[in-house]
């Protein structure tokens, strides 16, 4: 298991997931495909972040251990990484959830507290609150390696039908996910 795993089944995070949470490792069914070096979630990527999802109910959630190299000012994760995260676990909510593929057309980051790397892991999570015709809009959130909110965003994404999604962006279907 990556060091960017989660291990365990007890939730840690300011959520509403009571005090034990049954989390679904999702499989990365991108990883074979010709081309795919996506710098969040792809293990090949030699400068990327190497990330892991997993669903608990409707929400992704994942859990990533923030370097150095990733810093804005010292020890403080630089806020284009975290906008970078809530886009990414908000792509897995398409995929796993939705059950399709889509681009993002609007970030809305709200930075609350200042994101310190040496408090260790963070923990991401993303949940659909609303799907208007071809508009998904997910609630994304970061919490630092002590449990606190420090980001929050809404993200929305263009979705396609899947059929579409499939035969234009690779999307490989919901299925694969959970293989």
């Amino acid at each position: 298991m990556s060091q960017n795993s989660l291990n365990y089944e007890k939730c840690d995070l300011k959520q509403n997931c009571g005090e034990y949470s049954v989390m679904k490792k999702l499989k990365n069914p991108f990883v074979d495909q010709k081309g795919y070096n996506c710098f969040v979630c792809s293990p090949r990527n030699a400068v990327g972040l190497h990330l892991d999802f997993y669903l608990d109910g409707d929400v992704i959630k994942a859990r990533w251990k923030p370097e150095d190299q990733y810093q804005g000012y010292p020890n403080v994760l630089h806020g284009g990484i975290q906008a970078t995260l809530l886009d990414e676990v908000a792509s897995w909510a398409v995929y796993a959830v939705a059950g399709t593929g889509g681009v993002t057309s609007r970030i809305n980051v709200q930075y609350k507290k200042p994101v310190l790397i040496d408090k260790g892991e963070i923990s991401l999570t993303a949940e659909i609150i609303e799907h208007k015709k071809r508009i998904m809009s997910m609630q994304t959130r970061l919490y630092d390696g002590g449990g606190t909110l420090c980001t929050e965003g809404v993200v929305d994404y263009y979705v396609y039908p899947e059929e579409v999604a499939r035969a234009k962006m690779h999307y490989p279907g919901k299925e694969a996910f959970f293989k």
